[in-house]
C-alpha cells in the first residue's frame, strides 16, 4: 500500500461481558480504497464496524487502537466522535427500517446530518436533502421527502441511507450488509449507487457482507474473519486466486455458482470448521442427530395423504388472485385496487421444489400466505392433495395448518421477544396439544441440534443470537411438526455461504426422508439452480414463466427471467459483472 492509510484498526479487541467477539483484529484502509469483511455470521463483522464508529454500549470492553489519518479515536470523547460520525466517517446500516426513525420523514433525517456538520439554515438543509434524493435516483425527490420510512419500499430506504452516508462527504463510509435483504436486481441498482456515489466523493469503503459474489465485484483489499479473529487477508486476486487459508479457500468453494449447471442429487459443499480449526471447547463435532425422546404423532389420515394419491399434486393453483383496496376509509367503494396476485396458476408435485423467484413486490409473498392460509385469496382455488383448502374452517383448518408451515422471511420479528427459543420452536407443538412442557424441551433441544445450534440454546431469547442464528431458529419451528408441505419465504436469503448450505442441505434430507415438498419463495438465484426442480418467475403479481430449472437458467423465454440472471453477482473476477476495475 503506497498511500497512507485513512484508516489503521491494530490489534482490536472487543468484549461483551465473558463473550470475546473481536480478538486482536488488525487491518488498514487507504483512500479511496475499497476492503471488504468477509466472515460468517457471529465472526464479529458487524462489532468491527461498530466499533470504529464508536457506536458500542459502554458497558463493553474494548482494546486496541482505531486511527483515523493518524488521529487515536479509541479514546476520543463523546462530542469529537458526534463532529467525526457522518463528516469523517459515516454508517449505512443492514436494517434501514430499524436505523432509520419511524416518526421522522426521510428528508428531516438526511437535513439532520446537514444541520449537524454544516452552518446552513434548515430551508438549505431541506433543499439539499431533496437533491441528495434525486442524487441516489429517488424520482418525485420532493414529494419523497416528506414520506416517513415505512411508506417506502426497501430498496427506497436503503438508497435514503445512501443518502444519508454521503450527506457531509465523508473520507470513509462503513457499508454493513447493504444489500443482503435487497433482491438481485435492486442490489444490482444500490451496489452501482454506492460506487457512482464513492468515485464522486473519493471515499474509501469498508464493507462488511458475506456474499462472495459482492465481494469479487466490489473488492480491492478482503479481510476474512472467522470467530472474531483475523485469518486471511489480501488483494481481491490473492483471496480469489491464491487464498492461503484452508477456511478462506472452504468460503469461496461453498460460495454458489450460478453458472454452474443443475446436478440431480448434488449436495452444497459447507465449511468443515472442526477439520480446520479443531473443536471450541465444549463444541460438539457436528449436530447430534435428532432426539427421539418426544416423537410427534402422526398427522391425520383426512390430510397426510397416501401412498395411492402420489400423483395427486401436492399443490395445486387455479387463477389465483389477491387483491388490496387502497383509500376509501370504510366505504365499499372509492380508492384504488393493488392486484398483488392476478391469476396466477401452479402446480407443485409431491415431494419436489418449485422456487418462486421475483424482485420486491412482485406478489411472491402475498401468494405464500394465501398458499398457507394466513390471508385468503380474493378469488380462484387453492387445492392442497386434491382438497379445497380456502373452504377449511375450524378443525380442518387447524390439521391443514399443522401439514403445512412457513418459514417467515424476518425471523426477528416472526419469533417473540419475551419467549425464550425453546417456547418460540415448539409452540405448534403446545397449539395442536401433541406433548406435554417436559416432551417439548426435549424436542427444542433436538430441533436446534437438527439446524446446527447447540441444543443448550432453549433457554435463550431471539435478541441473543446472529440474524443467521434466528433464521435457523424459524426453521427449527417449521420443522416442529413434522410437516409434508413448507412454504419457505426468503427463507436462506440472509444466511452465510456455509450456514446457507447447511441449511439447505438439511432441507433437500428432509424432503428426502418424508416427502417433503416445498414453495421456494427467494430472490437468490445463486441458490435456486441446484435445489429446485422447477422455477417460476413473478412479476408484477403474474407468473411471467414457469419451466424445468435448467430449461429457465440456461434458455430463459422472457426478457424478465433474463435480466434477472444478468443481476446475479458471479464469483469469478473476470466476470463483465465487476463494478470496479482490478487492483494493480
Amino acid at each position: 500500500m503506497t498511500a497512507a492509510p485513512l484508516l489503521s484498526v491494530r490489534d482490536l479487541s472487543v468484549r461483551f461481558g465473558d463473550f470475546l467477539a473481536v480478538d486482536g483484529v488488525g487491518f488498514d484502509v487507504a483512500p479511496g480504497e475499497v476492503v471488504c469483511i468477509v466472515g460468517e455470521s457471529g465472526s464479529g463483522k458487524s462489532v468491527t464496524g461498530r466499533a470504529i464508529m464508536g457506536l458500542l454500549d459502554g458497558s463493553v470492553r474494548r482494546s486496541g487502537e482505531i486511527l483515523l489519518r493518524g488521529e487515536a479515536l479509541q479514546d476520543a470523547s463523546e462530542k469529537r466522535m458526534n463532529a467525526v460520525r457522518g463528516k469523517e466517517i459515516s454508517m449505512i446500516f443492514q436494517e434501514p427500517m430499524t436505523a432509520l426513525n419511524p416518526g421522522m420523514r426521510v428528508g428531516a433525517q438526511i437535513a439532520e446530518v446537514l444541520l449537524l456538520h454544516f452552518p446552513v439554515t434548515r430551508a438549505e438543509a431541506m433543499r439539499r436533502a431533496v437533491a441528495l434524493l434525486e442524487r441516489v435516483g429517488i424520482r418525485d425527490a420532493k414529494t419523497r421527502a416528506r414520506a416517513f420510512p415505512h411508506e417506502l419500499s426497501g430498496g427506497m430506504r436503503q438508497r435514503v441511507m445512501i443518502a444519508i452516508a454521503c450527506a457531509a462527504d465523508p473520507a470513509l463510509i462503513i457499508a454493513d450488509e447493504p444489500t443482503t435483504a435487497l433482491d438481485v436486481t435492486v442490489q444490482a441498482q444500490v451496489l452501482e449507487l454506492l460506487f457512482k456515489m464513492q468515485r464522486e466523493l473519493g471515499s474509501a469503503v469498508v464493507f462488511v457482507t458475506h456474499d462472495l459474489g459482492v465481494v469479487a465485484g466490489i473488492a480491492d483489499r478482503v479481510v476474512v474473519l472467522y470467530r472474531g479473529k483475523v485469518v486471511e487477508q489480501g488483494t481481491v486476486t490473492e483471496i480469489f486466486t491464491r487464498a492461503q487459508h484452508p477456511y478462506t479457500r472452504a468460503l469461496i468453494a461453498a460460495a454458489p455458482d450460478v453458472e454452474l449447471p443443475r446436478t440431480p442429487g448434488l449436495r452444497f459443499p459447507t465449511v468443515d470448521t472442526d477439520a480446520i480449526f479443531g473443536r471450541a471447547d465444549g463444541a460438539p463435532a457436528s449436530a447430534p442427530a435428532p432426539s427421539s425422546a418426544a416423537p410427534v404423532p402422526a398427522a391425520p389420515a383426512s390430510l397426510a395423504g397416501t401412498e395411492e394419491d402420489a400423483a395427486t399434486p401436492a399443490l395445486e393453483l387455479r387463477d389465483l388472485h389477491r387483491t388490496f383496496r387502497l383509500g376509501g376509509g370504510l366505504l365499499p367503494f372509492g380508492g384504488k385496487s393493488l392486484h398483488a396476485v392476478n391469476g396466477v396458476s401452479l402446480t407443485i408435485a409431491p415431494g419436489t421444489t418449485t422456487a418462486l423467484i421475483g424482485e420486491s413486490g412482485s406478489g411472491k409473498s402475498t401468494l405464500g400466505r394465501c398458499v398457507a392460509r394466513l390471508d385468503r385469496p380474493t378469488s380462484g382455488d387453492i387445492l392442497y392433495r386434491g382438497r379445497d383448502v380456502v373452504a377449511l374452517r375450524g378443525d380442518e383448518l387447524m390439521a391443514f395448518r399443522r401439514q403445512v408451515q412457513t418459514i417467515f422471511q424476518d425471523p426477528f420479528a416472526s419469533l417473540n421477544p419475551r419467549r425464550t427459543v425453546g417456547e418460540a420452536v415448539t409452540d405448534g407443538l403446545a397449539i395442536h396439544g401433541l406433548a406435554g412442557r417436559e416432551e417439548r424441551h426435549e424436542r427444542a433441544r433436538a430441533l436446534l441440534a437438527r439446524v446446527g445450534l447447540d441444543p443448550d440454546y432453549v433457554s435463550r431469547y431471539p435478541h441473543q443470537f446472529s440474524g443467521g442464528q434466528r433464521q435457523r431458529i424459524a426453521i427449527a419451528r417449521a420443522l416442529a411438526l413434522d410437516p409434508r408441505f413448507i412454504v419457505a419465504d426468503e427463507a436462506v436469503s440472509a444466511l452465510d455461504v456455509s450456514v446457507r448450505a447447511q441449511v439447505l442441505n438439511l432441507l433437500s434430507d428432509l424432503q428426502d426422508e418424508h416427502r417433503l415438498s416445498f414453495l421456494f419463495i427467494t430472490h437468490d438465484l445463486s441458490t435456486v439452480r441446484q435445489f429446485a426442480d422447477r422455477v417460476a418467475i413473478m412479476r408484477a403479481g403474474e407468473i411471467v414463466e414457469d419451466g424445468e430449472t435448467e430449461a429457465i437458467f440456461t434458455d430463459p423465454q422472457h426478457e424478465y427471467t433474463r435480466s434477472l440472471l444478468a443481476a446475479v453477482p458471479r464469483i469469478h473476477l473476470e466476470s463483465a459483472h465487476r463494478l470496479r476495475p482490478l487492483p494493480a
